[in-house]
């Protein structure tokens, strides 16, 4: 026998919610065009590699940016004949194209830092040296960024969102890419010029490595690897205390967007009636609600063992 819940989801908390998600997009959507236009416009005219190469980093954010904020709003499109889970899959696919974004930026800087490397040891007369206005908007990226990072990142944690986790993740990189390009201008000002270009290549390294994770991170929740061993561990415990459940013999945990969908087997004394195993299922899915946040829909399947 199956037992089977949906817990209702109110209108208003799911409103917070797309508002929530869509504040901390459109936000770090409008910090990251004012980025772009003043780190590219700077680090042309200032003659810094490294702010340029951040300042296309920005451009590219802008772009998968505005991707981000149509795949949100289809998100939270409701369930329909086709899709009775509703669209929350989009959240992933929305992680998926930012970490697809990131990683094809940073193959672009890395490889326009190594061309600048190599022409200014093939040519080093015709050396530039970066402008204090590079420095300044370099050191102002990093501390809006900052504040950026620690925003985006609470916004995602309490709305259990795939998609504006990864723009945190995506800010982050960002600090690591600006300070990069700050430590870079300024030794680059004291006389050192190859540091500039250099570190230019460092801020590509640290975008690859961030575009890496989220791209494995939202592909993990599309090809159903869910669950991961905590909340493996969380659905034992829980389980493990129950009444009449003699064993726990099969899981299977699917993402809808920050939703969560159960299936599990368990196995109980097979002498007890069908209504002793019916109280026991509903003991064990009440116990999972109380326990695991953003568990919507629960399938309790019992049998003897």
């Amino acid at each position: 026998m199956t037992i089977e819940n949906t817990k209702p989801l109110t209108i208003t908390s799911d409103r917070h919610r797309e508002k929530s998600n869509l504040m901390a997009v459109n936000v770090g959507l409008a910090a990251n065009i004012l980025l772009a236009i003043l780190k590219t416009t700077i680090g042309i005219i200032g003659h810094s590699p490294a702010l340029l190469a951040d300042g296309i980093n920005s451009t590219s954010d802008v772009a998968y940016g505005l991707v981000v904020a149509v795949f949100m709003r289809l998100s939270h499109k409701p369930a329909d004949r086709e899709h009775p889970f509703g669209h929350r899959q989009f959240e992933s696919i929305a992680a998926l194209t930012i970490g697809a974004f990131v990683i094809t930026t940073a193959v672009s800087i890395f490889w326009d830092a190594i061309n600048n490397v190599f022409d200014l040891f093939a040519n080093p007369s015709g050396v530039i040296i970066a402008s204090a206005a590079a420095f300044w908007v370099a050191l102002f990226t990093v501390v809006l960024k900052i504040g950026l990072f620690f925003y985006t990142r609470r916004i995602g944690r309490q709305q259990n969102s795939v998609a504006v986790t990864a723009l945190a993740y995506d800010h982050r990189n960002d600090i690591f890419a600006a300070s990069a390009a700050l430590v870079g201008i300024a030794l680059g000002r004291a006389g050192l010029p190859w540091v500039d270009p250099l570190a230019a290549a460092v801020v590509a390294m640290v975008i690859l490595r961030t575009g890496i994770f989220i791209l494995r991170e939202s592909a993990s929740d599309l090809m159903d690897t869910i669950p991961g061993e905590e909340l493996e561990q969380q659905i034992v415990a829980t389980l493990q205390g129950t009444p009449g459940i003699l064993k726990l013999e099969e899981m299977r945990v699917h993402r809808f967007g920050p939703y969560l969908t159960m299936n599990l087997t368990i196995c109980v004394d097979g002498s007890l009636s069908v209504k002793e195993g019916d109280r026991i299922a509903s003991l064990a899915e009440q116990k999972l609600r109380q326990e695991i946040d953003f568990l919507q829909i629960v399938h309790i399947h019992y049998h003897p063992i």
